[in-house]
């Protein structure tokens, strides 16, 4: 599949994470065993909504530190 953006690869990275119940991360990785790339391949196509989507993901995972959140 060709995406025009990275908006359009954005919701269909999160149409495979909700469908299969994964994690942003795990949805990228699969999206790119399943099309034959590697993850470099496709750097241009995550924005940085995805970004901070695959990077909340792993605070919940305890796989980067947590940060603190400002009660406003």
């Amino acid at each position: 599949m060709i995406f025009k953006n990275a908006s359009s690869f954005s919701l269909h990275i999160e149409e495979i994470a909700q469908k299969h119940k994964m994690s942003h991360m795990e949805a990228v990785l699969k999206y790119c065993e399943d099309n034959y790339l590697e993850p470099d391949d496709i750097k241009n196509l995550i924005n940085k909504t995805l970004k901070d989507k695959i990077e909340n993901d792993m605070r919940e995972a305890n796989m980067l530190p947590r940060q603190a959140i400002l009660d406003v």
